[in-house]
């Protein structure tokens, strides 16, 4: 009796090969954390053995690297796409602080936080991070910049307060992988802090209501 010989899988190209490996470091990144980025665990979510994701990956460290680029990459673009529809600074920073403290973006911050840790021994790694803070940084600053310009910011120092913001959104979203401190508000409190540091009065930040509708 014959035994059923099993269906050869189609053959990739180069390039999809490529993509299914660069996917499946992705969401495992995003389900499990940028530490679960191995060579079995991409094999495996990619279905090829080990060996294919090594010949088509040049290490595990720039995988890794290039992974934290893509999704955190994915965020910042995201998030300049809903600033460039908002009019005036105001609006366009409120909603840029809220929308990253709203605690739906844990799975990113999980990723930033192991990479911080993980760049001490992965030097590539750790270049990608410093690109993607000085990316978002460039982002906080240009909202801040345009304020000072159209008379809405006070402030001489752009550049300092948007790196100060950065490591408030930072530092409180870490903390809120722990469910430490008031998670529930941290958008709010940090609002009120950035009024502070650009002479707005209490509130300045704050969404806008919208207007009742006309009878």
């Amino acid at each position: 009796m014959s035994t059923p010989t099993r269906p050869r899988a189609a053959r990739k190209s180069p390039d999809e090969r490529t993509r299914d490996i660069v996917v499946a470091a992705r969401d495992l990144a995003l389900e499990e954390g940028l530490a679960a980025v191995t060579l079995r665990a991409v094999a495996a979510r990619a279905g090829v053995a080990p060996a294919l994701v090594a010949h088509y990956v040049p290490s595990m460290e720039s995988l890794i690297a290039s992974t934290f680029a893509t999704v955190v990459g994915s965020e910042i673009a995201e998030v300049e796409t809903l600033v460039a529809s908002l009019e005036g600074p105001p609006a366009q920073l409120g909603t840029l602080i809220r929308t990253v403290l709203d605690g739906t973006r844990d799975d990113v911050t999980v990723i930033w936080v192991e990479a911080w840790a993980l760049g001490r021994r992965n030097e590539s790694l750790a270049r990608v991070v410093r690109e993607q803070m000085d990316a978002w940084q460039s982002v906080l600053q240009g909202v801040i910049e345009a304020g000072v310009g159209s008379g809405d910011f006070e402030t001489t120092d752009a550049s300092g307060v948007a790196w100060q913001v950065l490591g408030m959104i930072d530092g409180l979203n870490a903390q809120a992988l722990v469910r430490w401190g008031d998670t529930a508000h941290r958008g709010e409190l940090t609002l009120h802090a950035v009024e502070g540091l650009l002479g707005l009065p209490r509130g300045g930040l704050d969404a806008p209501v919208a207007a009742p509708p006309v009878a």
